[in-house]
């Protein structure tokens, strides 16, 4: 099945000298939605345009990295790619720029009700962008979150910009593991501090 929403999840935002890009990843990740729409036009033509959320805010503040400036984030870096790749033309786009992880990316698109109106299952999934090694971890947390699981999620996998970062396995083994019971809101970012609190105690090696 085609999925006519997409929630593309960012990954990071380099600063240079004031200038702020997203990470190789990042880009990846915007391209891969691109592509999507553009193979999928036939499925699109007669019907409501998709919908792609962007998603992200600053995942560096984890390591004490200040907030970007307004426009500047990663949500709003991601739209500026997208419009310039020419999606707008063929997309709704909407953006989510307070995210500092990949579980507030599912809780802030739902609090800010970017997919609001739109029901999800077998025949119409939703679409989730992001690295093959990644989007393990996001069917987990998409599952807690949007209580969505098998064929109601879709994997569109970006191919380049990163390899998988050693510590992805880890993140998600650790997710699983505090995540455990819990499924309100408030409770899983808790458990997130919790969690990556512990995971930065622990010696390297």
């Amino acid at each position: 099945m085609t999925a006519t929403v997409l929630l593309v999840f960012g990954r990071g935002v380099t600063e240079d000298g004031g200038r702020y890009a997203l990470t190789p990843a990042g880009a990846a990740r915007v391209d891969a939605a691109v592509g999507y729409v553009a193979a999928h036009t036939d499925a699109f033509a007669g019907a409501a345009a998709p919908l792609v959320v962007f998603s992200g805010g600053w995942a560096e503040a984890s390591e004490g990295a200040p907030r970007p400036p307004e426009g500047c984030r990663e949500g709003d870096l991601m739209l500026a790619r997208a419009r310039a790749a020419g999606l707008g033309a063929h997309a709704d786009l909407r953006t989510e720029c307070r995210s500092r992880s990949t579980l507030e990316n599912l809780l802030h698109t739902v609090e800010d009700g970017l997919l609001d109106g739109h029901t999800f299952g077998r025949g119409h999934p939703l679409g989730l962008v992001s690295h093959a090694w990644h989007l393990p971890r996001i069917r987990f947390l998409a599952r807690k979150v949007l209580h969505l699981r098998g064929a109601a999620l879709l994997d569109v996998p970006a191919t380049a910009g990163e390899p998988s970062p050693g510590r992805e396995r880890a993140l998600h083994v650790a997710s699983r593991l505090w995540f455990m019971g819990v499924a309100d809101p408030a409770g899983l970012l808790r458990r997130e501090r919790a969690m990556v609190a512990s995971l930065r105690r622990r010696p390297a090696g």
